[in-house]
């Protein structure tokens, strides 16, 4: 299998804080040699458009599809619950919803 990435994914990939890019790549690699690698925790996320999800880390995750012999990583973004924490902190200006991005 081989990695390719959508324009979203490279632009997420710019904008990621090194640590959580480091540990993408880690996990990337895991995808390539095992989809169901322990810590990848990887799941079909929407049957209808072929949509898998896997783990980062314990608050990234990112999503791809997997086409002939390619995984196609589509995004990277922090886990849904921890982006509803980003919000209500900034909504209320607390500097807590920066810790996230160190996982």
């Amino acid at each position: 299998m081989t990695l390719r990435y959508t324009k979203t994914a490279l632009e997420a990939m710019n904008t990621l804080p090194a640590p959580i890019r480091r540990a993408f790549y880690k996990q990337a690699a895991f995808l390539v040699y095992n989809l169901q690698h322990p810590s990848l925790h990887a799941k079909k996320y929407d049957e209808g458009e072929n949509k898998w999800q896997a783990r980062v880390n314990r608050s990234w995750r990112f999503y791809f599809k997997i086409v002939g012999d390619a995984y196609i990583i589509e995004d990277i973004i922090p886990h849904p619950s921890e982006l509803k924490n980003v919000f209500s902190c900034a909504s209320r200006g607390n500097d807590r919803a920066w810790s996230l991005h160190g996982g």
